[in-house]
């Protein structure tokens, strides 16, 4: 007689790799203890992102590009993050998932512009650029999703 299994996709969280397994019912697998800590973000410089302590900001530390990922092209200064910790080192830095910037340059709409589907470039205050609709202007603030870097 076959016992049951519980097919699964099982991430390393220090490695990003992802393996499936396979469970019997009966097994059990040990859950990964991991701290969330609020940090605030100050300022990128070459690589390296410095961020400091929510309550206590001489207590200062930078984290790698590699580490941020993404993320980085979303984060303002003073935004709070949350950072991912495991056995005391830092494994991730969580984004909220949505955000808002300041558009710093945006080119106007012209009539008659909606060949590429109505939308262009604009550049945020962080430096990134983003498509957005054709009504945004230069000194607005918009809502951008960090999963998925597009407007919202």
């Amino acid at each position: 007689m076959r016992k049951p299994v519980n097919q699964t996709k099982l991430k390393n969280l220090i490695t990003g790799k992802v393996t499936e397994r396979a469970f019997h019912a009966t097994e059990q697998a040990q859950e990964a203890e991991i701290e969330t800590r609020k940090v605030k973000y100050l300022y990128q410089n070459r690589e390296e992102y410095w961020f400091c302590e929510e309550n206590n900001p001489s207590k200062r530390f930078s984290l790698s590009e590699e580490l941020i990922g993404d993320g980085g092209k979303f984060m303002k200064a003073n935004a709070l993050v949350e950072l991912a910790i495991f056995q005391e080192k830092i494994i991730g830095v969580k984004l909220p998932i949505k955000v808002e910037l300041k558009v710093t340059e945006a080119n106007p709409a012209v009539k008659g512009n909606t060949v590429q589907g109505g939308t262009k470039q604009v550049t945020l205050e962080t430096g990134t650029t983003v498509n957005v609709p054709m009504f945004i202007n230069e000194g607005d603030i918009i809502r951008i999703n960090t999963e998925t870097g597009e407007y919202v």
